[in-house]
């Protein structure tokens, strides 16, 4: 299973991508990381569901220096003392297994027939005559290259391919992301489809929707991932938009399946990972001593930690490790932002609250603060009359007797 339980054509044209950086300058990037994560201490790879992540929240730099940096952000989280809330159950993760499993048995024949159903792309695929290519190799970097070369074969064969576990690269704000979506298909039309399978039920027909905007979040990452193998070859193959849901159907572990347009996650990852700071331009601005091993005391991780700027969001609590973290100083330095998006966007340049308040003139002395002329201010200052009047009305009918 993945991380992350929301007809071919062809890609739209993009802007030309980051000139990748030298050798000598991608190693001293990978020391100064491996500095910052703890000379020792194992990275944590970027995943889709990570990325997801990322791209959902692209103003926030201390996401993308910790997860290029490879740290783990569950451990940093406890040692700071505000442990991550959310996570997969272990029946969960055993009960999406299982039924992966199941989809993919016999060759994929039922994932095969399920596509084919979805999405078309050639005849009708026939039980024991599909490939299913072997993508073992050494390293990530190994499994990679392995699976551009199946693809490239399975483009060239004409027939049905099921690849099982492919591993895809990414490079993301100088960091190269390798990702493992639950399966690719290649039709015999030449066209690749992104496979998504989860084990939350897909009910006559439809699924939560919630989940379903997650799935397909998740799998625009690696179609966008996938779009990078095929530019290298030519003529590059039509990467579909289209991609296939897999669910138990109703109550019974029997799978079903639905075809999800990700056109729209694929301009918004694209749009947003090429808005992201660089790592190592991150990494330079930090101030000698900075480290994020969680090793170390927790007053000097937490110096640390408040050392890369954040961007609080209530959507970080279902997506990131270091939410409630970041919410805690939000909301003692009086963010906006703690409140949510819509509502910062709604109050223009009054970013705290002690400043809306004072726009509003909620203070002691009841003067309001702030531009008479700034729309945002205007309408607070409205909304206090209107919540002064309200709650003097209130105060007169409780006072009433009948």
């Amino acid at each position: 299973m993945s991380d992350f339980p929301d007809s071919a054509s062809t890609v739209p044209a993009q802007a030309p991508s980051r000139a990748p950086a030298p050798p000598r300058r991608r190693t001293a990037l990978r020391h100064r990381l491996a500095e910052l994560r703890g000379a020792d201490v194992p990275a944590q790879p970027l995943d889709a569901r990570a990325l997801a992540a990322l791209a959902a929240n692209p103003g926030c730099g201390r996401r993308a220096l910790l997860d290029g940096a490879g740290v783990d952000k569950t451990a940093l989280a406890r040692s700071l003392g505000s442990p991550s809330g959310f996570g997969q159950s272990q029946f969960a993760f055993m009960r999406g297994n299982a039924f992966e499993a199941r989809v993919k048995a016999d060759g994929g024949a039922e994932l095969l027939r399920l596509t084919h159903g979805r999405l078309g792309g050639g005849p009708e695929p026939v039980p024991g005559e599909s490939a299913v290519p072997e993508l073992a190799a050494a390293g990530p970097e190994g499994r990679a290259a392995r699976t551009a070369l199946a693809l490239r074969e399975a483009t060239e064969s004409g027939g049905w391919t099921l690849l099982d576990h492919p591993m895809l690269a990414l490079d993301v704000a100088g960091t190269l992301a390798f990702l493992e979506p639950d399966a690719v298909v290649v039709h015999p039309d030449g066209g690749w489809t992104v496979v998504e399978i989860k084990s939350f039920p897909m009910i006559d027909g439809s699924a939560d929707a919630a989940k379903v905007g997650a799935a397909a979040r998740q799998a625009a990452v690696y179609a966008l991932a996938l779009e990078r193998v095929a530019e290298r070859l030519d003529p590059a193959p039509p990467v579909r938009h289209h991609v296939l849901l897999v669910c138990p159907k109703d109550f019974s572990n029997l799978p079903t399946a639905s075809a999800i347009d990700v056109r729209k996650q694929l301009s918004v990852t694209r749009r947003q990972l090429a808005r992201l700071a660089r790592v190592e331009d991150l990494a330079a601005e930090l101030p000698e001593g900075v480290t994020f091993d969680v090793r170390r005391p927790a007053a000097e991780l937490t110096a640390s930690v408040e050392a890369v700027p954040a961007t609080y969001a209530p959507e970080c609590l279902s997506a990131c490790e270091l939410a409630f973290h970041c919410r805690a100083r939000a909301r003692e330095e009086g963010e906006v932002t703690s409140l949510g998006r819509a509502i910062r966007g709604e109050l223009g340049g009054l970013t705290t609250v002690s400043a809306v308040l004072a726009a509003a003139g909620v203070g002691s002395e009841g003067v309001g603060g702030g531009d008479p002329g700034d729309p945002a201010v205007a309408a607070l200052r409205r909304a206090a009359v209107l919540r002064a009047e309200a709650l003097a009305g209130g105060g007169a009918l409780g006072g009433s007797s009948c």
